[in-house]
């Protein structure tokens, strides 16, 4: 075992400029180095590839099973995750120590995603939805060191490369849980082992000890989608060792995942998926563990929990709400997604973001304009990893906070910005002002007189379907005139919408666009954000209550997060519907939504405020409604 102070013995290192441009890794003791053979290299902050880590068919594999603190599969014994460790030779022939890159996921042996076992989205809103029948378990497809990801990129840098299976999935044991304390409790396991804190074995059942020697015990995190929900799974039980994250894509609270502002809604791409599904899709783990794992998981606390009759919070879905288990997070944090992921939604990372920085957490971010996925480009990656694994002092600290891709340029080339919202962008309110079945205006101030529209809900039509109309009585379209100059929008819009139903219940979807509406490779118009609510949550996310028909009620929730320029031409449109085709529940059509005029607005978050707001869409002279597309 290594010594339990050899994290404590690494001094920080500093990058040389020049014409050397390069620094050797020079701590004390065998934390680093012995001898004088091969060492990690730095250029301007950055862990080099150093030729003598770079043979492949010379790095030593290993793969073993660490055991956990947790029994879920209920057979008597602590369960134990199957992990397996890329290095470089020289950890082993010249005693060097080396830091680790780590990736945790359940999907490693394989899925299941028949989407015949979807639920059926064909339901009225508050009644029991049809019975879902379960797929069956994916057949495992084990392979050799788990996966290969990452190994290229790190281990020729100086770096070992973990991976490790989820609880549940491949040849590791336990349940799958899909958010529950063992997703977060197994990595911490890997991470105490890594650190010699944990025990690990040469098979899952018994075996030889296996000792990690040759670890700094230094651990850096990464992963995309479910991989990239574990490293902050992790790093929220605060765990010794985890010394950086890059969660890409994470999905942070499976609530927001699977519900919006009290509405059932399903992840884009997987309409009719839920918890419950998502369980069969990674369940490749032991056959026969599954009926106890079914039973106790799936069918009893999954089943108890996710209420897919009225969509509240309740305390199931609080358990797997990461966002509120952030104060042990002590990891520094590199955030990146997608605002155009529809999948895991943008808010998913920004409010994580958000709360890190409060907390004092080191933490920037990373966005693009792109859909599900994306890290960020290997440089940021690099730096962050070099800095809070090798102490290496390159001043990531006082790099920009926020790192944006523009529209239409290369994902791999950021914009830096000092912060994510921008600086200088304030809320600034916008107001429907009638006409809204063809295209009405929408203005800086509400309407004289205000006046109700009424839409009438059809899931025949989906939103695209809707905002291309010219004029349908199935959505409410507001538009501003054509901004005179390109706006910046940066930051996370609110509406309020004040509405009545014709029914007790009636979904809400809003999504904010830019039109004229074109699609292609040169389209300039298009979605901007969206959101989606149940009016019968609009006093409380945990109780909603019947909607008295023909009653006015003031509902107020977020859009998703946005950073977007829309350019000069452009108007800005606000459509107002009811069920979402893509992601709500399809009931039958004919509920009748009335919208309140004067009681509706969206405050849009832009660069400059409502000064900005003003120059770019007002016209001399006095403000009337945008005329007709």
């Amino acid at each position: 075992m290594k010594p339990a102070s050899c994290r404590e013995l690494r001094a920080p290192i500093t990058a040389l400029g020049g014409a050397v441009g390069l620094t050797l890794l020079l701590s004390s003791g065998a934390c680093a180095q012995s001898g004088s053979g091969a060492a990690p290299v730095f250029v301007d902050g950055q862990a080099q590839v150093v030729p003598a880590f770079a043979d492949s068919t010379e790095w030593i594999r290993e793969q073993l099973w660490v055991e956990t603190e947790f029994d879920s599969d209920g057979d008597g014994r602590p369960d134990r995750v199957h992990t397996a460790v890329v290095r470089p030779l020289q950890t082993r022939t010249e005693g060097l120590r080396v830091p680790v890159v780590y990736e945790s996921s359940p999907y490693y042996s394989g899925t299941s995603g028949d989407r015949r076992y979807l639920w059926d989205v064909r339901q009225e809103l508050g009644e029991p939805s049809p019975p879902r029948e379960s797929q069956p378990a994916p057949e495992p497809r084990v392979r050799p060191g788990i996966s290969g990801s990452h190994v290229h990129d790190w281990v020729p840098r100086g770096f070992a490369v973990v991976h490790s299976e989820a609880p549940g999935t491949g040849l590791s044991q336990g349940c799958p849980t899909v958010g529950g304390d063992p997703e977060r409790l197994a990595p911490k396991a890997v991470i105490d082992w890594l650190n010699g804190r944990a025990r690990a074995f040469t098979s899952a059942d018994g075996g030889e000890p296996v000792v990690a020697d040759w670890s700094t015990g230094s651990v850096g995190m990464t992963g995309t989608s479910y991989n990239g929900t574990i490293p902050l799974a992790a790093a929220t039980t605060g765990v010794q060792g985890l010394d950086a994250i890059i969660p890409v894509a994470p999905n942070t609270s499976y609530y927001r995942y699977y519900r919006s502002n009290g509405l059932v809604r399903h992840p884009g791409g997987w309409l009719g998926e839920d918890i419950d599904f998502l369980y069969d899709f990674v369940n490749s783990g032991d056959a026969a563990r599954r009926a106890y794992c079914d039973r106790t998981v799936r069918d009893g606390e999954m089943a108890a929990g996710r209420d897919r009759e009225t969509g509240d919070y309740n305390d199931f879905w609080a358990g797997r709400d990461l966002q509120n288990q952030l104060d042990g997070v002590r990891a520094p944090t590199l955030m990146a997604h997608a605002f155009n992921d529809w999948n895991v939604v943008p808010d998913h990372s920004v409010r994580v973001y958000e709360a890190l920085k409060t907390r004092g957490v080191p933490v920037q971010a990373y966005f693009h304009q792109g859909g599900h996925g994306g890290p960020p480009p290997l440089e940021l990656m690099n730096r962050w990893f070099t800095r809070y694994l090798y102490g290496v002092e390159n001043g990531v600290e006082r790099d920009p906070k926020a790192w944006i891709v523009r529209e239409g340029e290369d994902r791999l080339q950021p914009t830096p910005y000092p912060d994510y919202p921008h600086p200088d962008a304030s809320a600034a309110a916008l107001h429907p002002q009638g006409g809204g079945t063809a295209v009405g205006g929408l203005a800086l101030a509400t309407l004289p007189g205000g006046g109700t529209e009424t839409l009438v809900d059809n899931v025949s039509f989906s939103g695209t379907v809707l905002a291309r109309a010219e004029e349908t009585h199935h959505r409410l379209l507001y538009a501003t005139q054509p901004v005179a100059a390109a706006m910046h929008i940066s930051g996370t819009p609110r509406i309020t919408v004040r509405l009545s139903s014709s029914k007790p219940a009636a979904n809400l979807s809003v999504w904010l666009v830019s039109l004229p509406w074109t699609e292609g490779r040169d389209a300039r118009g298009g979605v901007i954000t969206r959101g989606w609510a149940d009016p019968q949550n609009h006093a409380s996310l945990a109780s909603g209550e019947p909607l008295v028909p023909g009653r006015f009620y003031d509902v107020s929730f977020d859009l998703q997060p946005d950073d977007q320029v829309v350019p000069a031409g452009q108007r800005i449109g606000l459509m107002i519907f009811s069920s979402d085709r893509d992601f709500t529940l399809w009931p039958r059509p004919g509920t009748e939504l009335t919208i309140d005029l004067a009681g509706t607005t969206l405050e849009l978050p832009v660069v400059g405020g409502p000064a900005a707001l003003r120059a770019a869409v007002v016209r001399p002279g006095p403000e009337a409604p945008a005329e007709p597309r």
